[in-house]
C-alpha cells in the first residue's frame, strides 16, 4: 500500500493527489488529513500499524509539510518513502500564520484555526538522526516559492537526492517520474500488475 500525505492546507482531494490516484489506482490512498499536527500523526500512524499489522508492505510519498511528516514516519516504522518538496523546519516557514485568525484551504477554500501551539507540536516530529537515508528518494526544485530547498538539500543530503533546475512548491512535472514496472503477483488467486513508482529504491 501506498500513502499520500499532502501538505498544509491542502486535502487527498487536490490536483497532486488525482494525479497519484489516476495513476497507482487501487494501490494508493490520498486521505485528507486533520490539520493539527498531533491528530494527522495519529491517524497516519494508526493506518502504517494497521497494514503493517497484516504483514502488508507500507510506501509513503510525502509533499511539503507532508513530506516532513513522510520523514518522520518513515524514520519511526523504517519504510520507504519519496518526499516531494518536504519541509524539513515547518514551524519556521509556517510562523507566518502566526497571529491569523483562520487559514484557508487551497482547494475548497474552508477555512480552519491554526494557532501558535500547533506550530510548535510540530517540533515533537523532528528527525535528529535518519536511521536508514538509503530508504529515502527526496525530490526537489530550486525555484520553489514557499520554501529554501537548500533547507532539504543539506537536510536530506544522504538520502538520494534529486534536484532541479526552476519549478515551482507543487513541484512541476511530477508525472515525469511516474514510471511503470509491471510485477505480477498472486492475491486472491489470480495475477494483477502492480505498479511501483520512480525509483528502484522501491
Amino acid at each position: 500500500m501506498i500513502i499520500y500525505i499532502h501538505g498544509f492546507a491542502s486535502c487527498g482531494f487536490g490536483s497532486k493527489a488525482q494525479k497519484f490516484k489516476e495513476y497507482f489506482e487501487e494501490e494508493i490512498i490520498t486521505i485528507s488529513l486533520p490539520t493539527i499536527p498531533n491528530l494527522a500523526i495519529d491517524t497516519l500512524e494508526q493506518i502504517i500499524e494497521f497494514s503493517l499489522n497484516k504483514d502488508e508492505n507500507v510506501y509513503l510519498i510525502g509533499s511539503s509539510l507532508g513530506g516532513f511528516y513522510s520523514l518522520y514516519l518513515a524514520n519511526k516504522y523504517d519504510l520507504k518513502a519519496v518526499l516531494i518538496n518536504p519541509a524539513v523546519n515547518p514551524w519556521n516557514t509556517l510562523h507566518r500564520y502566526e497571529g491569523v485568525e483562520f487559514v484557508t484551504n487551497y482547494y475548497d477554500n474552508s477555512r480552519f484555526e491554526f494557532t501558535q501551539s500547533h506550530i510548535n507540536s510540530l517540533k515533537n516530529y523532528k528527525v535528529e538522526d535518519l536511521k536508514n537515508p538509503q530508504n529515502f528518494i527526496t525530490l526537489l526544485q530550486k525555484e520553489d516559492e514557499v520554501l529554501d530547498f537548500n533547507e532539504a538539500a543539506i537536510k536530506l543530503e544522504d538520502t538520494e537526492l534529486i534536484v532541479e533546475e526552476g519549478g515551482s512548491h507543487s513541484f512541476d512535472g511530477i508525472e515525469r517520474y511516474f514510471r511503470k514496472r509491471d510485477t505480477e503477483r498472486r492475491q486472491n488467486g489470480y495475477r494483477h500488475h502492480f505498479h511501483f513508482w520512480l525509483p528502484d529504491a522501491f
